[in-house]
């Protein structure tokens, strides 16, 4: 018979990958938790975990385990709750990567409903692409957030999902565009702030440029979103960008929406690992992402 209270065990120091703070998280000392886990191990006949540097790697016996864990305990959680149990459901962590280049509005969108939901308990990371598709590989997170598509892996079997498609517009400061003037004038004669080479924004906007053989005065190249936010709002050109990642700025009227480019979009996606046993929450917070 499996002993559940191993697999607790293993199931916190999973989700947080590191032996020391899952066990002050269960208020146990470090010792009785690698032996709890070592039991389980010689009960499942399997090494669970593998170690990397100061990091615990699930091996692919673990990761499987992790995922009938998940839902063991959430079945738990649900059983609980549906026979109006007394004591308290304990709080689901959602482990959430996002690229430390992406919009903080659009992650705020994502998240908000999330924060007000009192049975999740959010864990946040952010990070390259590659860290994090690596984190996402190994369940040290459970979605990661990203407006670059993962990379093609026979050995990963990525998720993609797409949770959000925004326009792309050309946005200034209230002082810069005080005038009305055609967009493709301002492309043409006023200094620039892009988007950098390497994301995958630029190439659509360089497709435009080049169709309408504009030679642009770009004075910066910029890879994070919160960067390009502040230069606009510096007046140091315009920018070009989804307009919620100057939603309050837009809102105040200190920026100025001055066109939407025709044909660009950037499109946010949720990107998950495929799963035999799928994480119920994760389904139901995507599923509510998708239809907003």
């Amino acid at each position: 018979m499996l002993t559940y209270s191993y697999l607790r065990y293993f199931w916190a120091v999973a989700h947080d990958g590191n032996l020391t703070r899952a066990a002050t998280r269960l208020h146990v000392s470090q010792s009785a938790v690698s032996v709890q886990i070592r039991k389980l191990e010689e009960e499942l006949g399997r090494p669970l975990f593998r170690r990397e540097g100061r990091q615990l790697v699930l091996t692919d016996a673990g990761r499987i385990a992790l995922e009938y864990a998940d839902s063991i305990f959430a079945l738990g959680d649900r059983l609980t709750s549906a026979l109006g149990s007394t004591r308290q459901p304990s709080r689901q962590t959602l482990r959430v990567g996002a690229l430390a280049t992406l919009s903080r509005n659009f992650q705020l969108s994502f998240l908000a409903p999330i924060m007000s939901r009192p049975d999740i308990r959010l864990a946040l990371r952010s990070g390259p692409l590659a860290s994090l598709l690596r984190q996402l590989r190994d369940h040290r997170i459970d979605v990661l957030l990203t407006n670059v598509l993962p990379p093609r892996d026979t050995d990963v079997p990525w998720l993609p999902q797409e949770i959000a498609d925004e326009p792309v517009a050309l946005v200034g400061h209230r002082r810069r565009v005080r005038k009305r003037r055609s967009w493709t004038s301002l492309l043409a004669t006023e200094p620039l702030i892009l988007p950098s080479a390497d994301s995958g924004l630029r190439g659509s906007i360089d497709a435009l440029l080049d169709s309408r053989r504009i030679e642009p005065r770009v004075v910066a190249e910029v890879d994070d979103m919160a960067m390009i936010r502040l230069l606009v709002r510096e007046n140091a050109g315009l920018a070009v960008l989804p307009p919620i990642v100057v939603r309050d700025e837009l809102s105040s009227g200190v920026l100025q929406e001055v066109s939407r480019l025709p044909g660009i979009r950037e499109t946010f996606y949720a990107v998950t690992l495929k799963r035999a046993l799928p994480d119920p929450l994760l389904t139901e917070v995507l599923a509510d992402a998708v239809r907003r």
